[in-house]
This record gives structure tokens, sequence and C-alpha cells, in this order.
């Protein structure tokens, strides 16, 4: 009987924080979508599909070789703001591919709520995708600044989709009331 309870428990639960996320995504950076080096670059995501106030955003890369471990570059971001603009001072990467930006709990940043899809950092000079022009270039977007302002309001790329689910916050927080149920 209390095996059932706790498994009763621990679906509600896992349906709860999974709502929570519902269809959270990164939009940009994305694989349409570039970052250009040792410039502002912009990070827009769906804020309108969680219930999440806060995050940490963390950069990662595949490659041991360019990033050892995920990497924070801003402490809180409010999810109210949908966008915010990434300055060169904030995440410096080099120039190369296999990069992915983290959301995650800014006391926990290894509870990753979302992750975007791999994306390129291209070298400094490099032109802007058309959808995430900086301003003053123009509706082209083919900018040959090398130190691009961005347009935090630029339209997100909806191709983009999250390489998390919402079930991978909920199994976290399925594993931390089991700790505590079972204590």
């Amino acid at each position: 009987m209390v095996m059932v309870s706790r498994l009763t428990f621990l679906a509600t639960t896992a349906a709860l924080f999974g709502g929570a996320l519902g269809e959270f995504a990164i939009t940009n950076p994305s694989s349409n979508s570039w970052w250009v080096a040792g410039s502002q670059n912009v990070l827009t995501w769906n804020c309108k599909e969680t219930t999440l106030q806060t995050f940490t955003a963390l950069i990662a890369n595949k490659d041991p070789k360019v990033l050892v471990a995920p990497m924070a570059f801003i402490g809180i971001i409010n999810n109210f703001d949908c966008s915010k603009t990434i300055t060169q001072d904030q995440a410096n990467q080099a120039a190369g591919t296999g990069y992915t930006i983290q959301l995650a709990n800014p006391l926990n940043s290894t509870e990753v709520y979302v992750t975007s899809e791999e994306f390129e950092i291209k070298p400094l000079g490099s032109a802007y995708p058309a959808t995430m022009a900086p301003s003053g270039t123009g509706t082209s977007g083919n900018s040959t600044s090398s130190t691009g302002s961005s347009n935090s309001s630029a339209p997100a790329n909806s191709n983009a989709a999250s390489s998390s689910t919402p079930f991978s916050f909920g199994f976290a927080a399925i594993g931390a009331i089991l700790g505590l149920v079972v204590a």
C-alpha cells in the first residue's frame, strides 16, 4: 500500500514539474543561427512556455579541449526578459562548432532546465544570420562589422527545438523527492 501511494505521488509530481516547463526552448542560438566571436550576441528563449522565474545561463561544448565543463556566463536571468544581449565580456568563446547554451537552476547549475541546439561561433567579423541581424545593419542582416551590436528585440528563430525534454527536470525532481520521502 505504501509503495502504491509513493508511485502515485511520484507520477503526480512528474506531471506537475513537466507542466512547469511546457515546451520551454532556447530559440537563439540554434543550428541555423550562430553567434560571432568577440561581438555582442543575443540569447532568446520562449519565455511564455514556462513558469520558471529565473535561471542561470551556461555555455558548453562537446569537445573537452574547448570547454572542460559548462561555464556560467550570466548568474541570474529573469524569465520575463525573453532575451538577453550577451556582451563579448560575458561570453567570449573562441570561434568553433559544438557549442550549446544551457539554462539551469541558479542554485544548482547541474540541474539543467533546457539545452539549446548545437550552434557555431563564427570568427570575429563574420556576418550575423539574417534573422538575428545586429541593429544598424539594415534588413539584409549582412553585417561585416567586427564589433556588431545586437538588437535584443530581433525575431527569434521559430524553427529551433530544444534538445532537452520537460521530463529531465521532472526526473531530477522525483529523485530529490524520493530522497525526502524515503528519509
